[in-house]
């Protein structure tokens, strides 16, 4: 059975959908079957794989129009397809709001293809809204991006308190997969605080790799590709090369990486 994981994080500009998309690319590098789920209206994830603007895509999914086989696209990336958004989503969001199994939209749409990859990664809004619980429900594990900023550990813990509900409520097999620093500066000492401080409280589940500020980064989804084809060598592929290792390497033996390296 493959592995879904959602990536949340309320606070928005802090790494989400590149992470998502770069961890995605790297892990079908490694020779995994990755599908990308794109359940942003801004349709960030799709652009930045080069389907931006296709349809149909998740919402046509979600709301009955299409089957999931016509919404799957293939990206210039061997073993990586994306399901896209658009701002059709937005939509989306207070159509659910009306249902009575609101939560579980998008779970009954993936369900069919579950079996077929890898690893299965969604790409959430930057909010905790209803498309975010359906991102949770539908998910083994969570994947938290965080920026290393003194609003981040304030946004956390309002995170941590939403993923408890939906444990407790509607998905009690999900778990925390780990947490990562985006963004990182080591020249600042908040930088260096913020991940000592979350480090120290959550231990084993962060993990080892920390993404560096890098301008490759923010280059490559203008380009329609991840960072693994844009610039692979740059600091910023690096560090989501050694994270998607330490991603597969959780998944397939379930231990947790210990301790901190600051990325080139």
């Amino acid at each position: 059975m493959g592995r879904v994981y959602v990536f949340v994080n309320q606070k928005g500009g802090v790494g989400k959908t590149t992470s998502a998309i770069s961890l995605g690319a790297y892990l079908a590098e490694q020779g995994k079957s990755v599908l990308l789920v794109d359940f942003d209206s801004q349709a960030n994830l799709s652009s930045g794989v080069g389907a931006a603007a296709v349809k149909p895509g998740v919402y046509e999914l979600i709301s009955g129009v299409a089957s999931i086989e016509e919404v799957i696209r293939p990206t210039e990336t061997p073993n990586l397809s994306v399901i896209p958004a658009s701002i059709d989503l937005s939509g989306a969001a207070v159509e659910l709001i009306e249902q009575e199994d609101r939560d579980y939209f998008l779970k009954k749409a993936l369900a069919p293809v579950r079996n077929s990859y890898d690893f299965i990664l969604i790409d959430c809004p930057p909010s905790l809204g209803v498309l975010t619980i359906n991102g949770l429900v539908s998910a083994d594990a969570v994947l938290i991006p965080m920026q290393c900023e003194y609003f981040a550990l304030e946004g956390l813990t309002l995170l941590l308190q939403t993923i408890k509900r939906i444990q407790k409520r509607l998905n009690p097999g999900l778990e925390i997969g780990g947490l990562f620093f985006t963004m990182y500066d080591s020249r600042t000492r908040l930088a260096q605080e913020v991940v000592s401080q979350v480090s120290a409280y959550f231990k084993q589940k962060v993990f080892t790799t920390i993404v560096p500020r890098n301008v490759r980064l923010s280059e490559a989804p203008s380009h329609g590709q991840p960072i693994s084809r844009y610039d692979p060598q740059s600091s910023g592929g690096k560090a989501y090369k050694s994270l998607a290792e330490e991603v597969l390497h959780r998944s397939n033996l379930g231990v947790a990486g210990e301790g901190v390296s600051r990325g080139a």
